[in-house]
This record gives C-alpha cells, sequence and structure tokens, in this order.
C-alpha cells in the first residue's frame, strides 16, 4: 500500500494518550494486590489516587481507542487506491497484534490491551461501512453496556480477594513471568469488562471521524464537539468525580452501593470527558504546530506503549532496581510521569534514525506478508 501523509495531530494525540495510559498503569506494576485494594492513609497518596481516578482513568484508552478506529478506515482507504485487499490484510495485522499483545502480557504487563484491541478489531470489522451516524448510534449503544460491565465488576471486587503470596511481580524475572501466566485469564476478563464496551464505541467513532475528515481545518464536526464541551464538563466532571470519590473509600459504602455506583458513572463520565481532552489536544496541537518533535513521537505508538512496561519491569521487579511495593501513590505518579517523558525522548529520538519503531517494523512486516 502507499503510505499516507502522516498527520501531526493524530500522532500529537497518540503521544498525550500514551501519557494518560502510563500514568494509569505504573500503579499495577508498583503496588502489591493490598496496597491497590486498600486506600493509603497519607494524605499524598490519597490525593493522588483521587486525582489518577477522577482525572486520568477510563479516559486515555479512549482517545487511544477512536485512533485505532480513524487508522482502520485510513488503512481501508489506501488499500482501495492501491487495489490491495484490506480485508487479507487486517486479518494479518490483528493476527500479529494479538501475538504481541500475548507476549506482552506474559513478557511485560498482565493488563495488556492488545490482545482486547485484536478481538475488537474483529468485531467492529462488520461495522466497517455503516454510515457516519450508524457508527455514532452503535458506539452510543455501548455505553448502557459498559455500565452493565461495570456493575459487574463493582459486585466482583465486593467479594474476597485471596491475597497471593511469595515475591510475584518483585521477584526475578522468571517468577515475575510466572505471576503473569497465572494471573493473565483473570486480568483479562477484568480488561474486557473495564475497557471492551467503550473501546468498541470508541474505535466506531473513530470510523465515523475518518469518514468525515473530522481532523481537517475547518471540519463542522470538530466545532459541533467544541461547542458541546460546556455540556460535557458540566455533566462529565460531576460523574468522574463520583467514581473518583467512591474509589477512593471517601463516601460512606453500604454493601457496595457506593462503589458500585461510582463505576457505572465511569460509563458515561468517561467517554465525555475524554471527548473534551480530544478537543483541547487538536486545539493545542494546531497551535504548536510545528513544536518540538517529540509532540509526534506518538506515531510510534505501540513500541512506546510496550517500553513503558518494559521500563516499570525494570524499576520495579527484583531484577533492577527491585522498587515493588516500596512507593506510595504520590511518588508512583511523579514515577510515571518521568517514566512517559522519557519514552517520549527516546521514542523521538528512535525515529530520528530509524524513522519506525521497533515493533511497528514487525507489526508491518506481518501485515503485508504474502
Amino acid at each position: 500500500m502507499t503510505p499516507s501523509p502522516r498527520n501531526i495531530v493524530v500522532d500529537t494525540i497518540r503521544t498525550f494518550a500514551l501519557i494518560g495510559i502510563c500514568i494509569v498503569n505504573i500503579p499495577f506494576f508498583g503496588l502489591t494486590v493490598t496496597q491497590q485494594l486498600v486506600p493509603p492513609v497519607a494524605f499524598a497518596d490519597r490525593a493522588a489516587v483521587f486525582a489518577v481516578e477522577a482525572l486520568f482513568q477510563g479516559k486515555f484508552f479512549l482517545i487511544f481507542s477512536f485512533i485505532f478506529g480513524w487508522g482502520m478506515h485510513i488503512q481501508d482507504q489506501a488499500a482501495a487506491r492501491s487495489n490491495v485487499s484490506f480485508g487479507q490484510r487486517y486479518a494479518r495485522r490483528l493476527a500479529g497484534l494479538a501475538l504481541l499483545g500475548a507476549l506482552h502480557a506474559t513478557l511485560v504487563f498482565t493488563g495488556d490491551i492488545l490482545v482486547l484491541y485484536a478481538v475488537l478489531g474483529a468485531l467492529i470489522w462488520r461495522q466497517r461501512n455503516k454510515t457516519p451516524r450508524e457508527l455514532v448510534m452503535f458506539a452510543a449503544k455501548m455505553v448502557p453496556l459498559a455500565a452493565v460491565a461495570m456493575g459487574i465488576i463493582a459486585l466482583a471486587l465486593s467479594a474476597p480477594v485471596p491475597i497471593p503470596s511469595g515475591p510475584g511481580l518483585g521477584g526475578s524475572f522468571a517468577q515475575g513471568v510466572a505471576t503473569r501466566i497465572m494471573d493473565w485469564p483473570m486480568t483479562f476478563l477484568f480488561v474486557a469488562l473495564f475497557n471492551g464496551p467503550l473501546a468498541l464505541g470508541a474505535f466506531a467513532m473513530g470510523i465515523a471521524a475518518a469518514k468525515v475528515d473530522f481532523f481537517a481545518p475547518g471540519s463542522p464536526q470538530f466545532a459541533r464537539l467544541s461547542r458541546a464541551v460546556p455540556v460535557l464538563l458540566s455533566v462529565g466532571v460531576p460523574l468522574n468525580l463520583l467514581y473518583a470519590a467512591a474509589m477512593s473509600a471517601l463516601l460512606p459504602d453500604p454493601a457496595g452501593i457506593t462503589q458500585g455506583l461510582g463505576m457505572m458513572s465511569l460509563s458515561l463520565g468517561a467517554p465525555m470527558l475524554a471527548a473534551v481532552y480530544l478537543v483541547g489536544i487538536i486545539r493545542f496541537a494546531r497551535r504548536a504546530h510545528p513544536g518540538p518533535g517529540w509532540l509526534a513521537s506518538g506515531r510510534n505508538s505501540l513500541s512506546g506503549y510496550v517500553l513503558q512496561g518494559v521500563v516499570a519491569g525494570a524499576v520495579f521487579g527484583g531484577y533492577g532496581l527491585g522498587l515493588y511495593g516500596q512507593l506510595g501513590q504520590a511518588e508512583l505518579l511523579i514515577l510515571s510521569l518521568a517514566i512517559a517523558a522519557g519514552g517520549m525522548l527516546l521514542a523521538f529520538a528512535w525515529s530520528r534514525v530509524f524513522q519506525r519503531g521497533p515493533l511497528e517494523v514487525v507489526l508491518r512486516r506481518i501485515t503485508t506478508a504474502n
């Protein structure tokens, strides 16, 4: 296929999405199960938990998913221009994504999203030829489905959770791999429930956006979304605050009802705040263009995503600095920003020499294999 020109705005969106994803994921690398389930005592740690839950959790993976859907339509158009079967290449791409995701889940991060993206990518295939309006309606239907899934998670969290023994992720690399293999089935179920419905809806919205040329200057759809920002904030902020307060144990929670309502509120609150973030990032990218090169480091988002986990493993694992379970939430928040910034700079430096990231090269070769 003839490569399409890079969209700097989209690359910048990917960059900011990776920062948000890193902030959300790092605690799962650095905290024990007990530390994740029990609210911290220190004020700084409680404030950090609240900030991450209110401002980051559930939002940036939606932005990333939106761009995934957008890219799917762009690739479809490129294949049509080159008289290439997009279906075959897309199937190979999903297979490659699933393979890389399985390796990532076992070797780097149990909370991998790539395998789920491969599954959802297959599910969205039948929707790709729908009109933009039909795709938006499909996405809207995912919100109540996500609310049900969140309710299921809340019920599961109200039950006693067995605390594993042994070094787990804080041990040697082999011990970490063994722990991830053991934890992956339940973790994937959690990720599928928490991320799946809304990510599928975001895929559909991304395809719709590509069809109406959402990122073009003067796009009426972007102008409409921009005008909706006050409404999105007035509804989305309270919903996200409710979720954060419930998950941070700041509200009374008789029989787990508050936590359940908080999680269900995220199914609507997260897409609303994600849409506001998207508008803000697009405006920033346009004003900053050409701007510093690191803003476009998201062009190698697959390598950047995996790199975050590799660095986190070296920081927290016993084969590295051994900081597993040693840092509080506030310290982890600062560290996550450092890891995200370092990853962006490294990705930028790599792109200046090799252009494509190593995993992008692997996935491209799988996709275009005859």
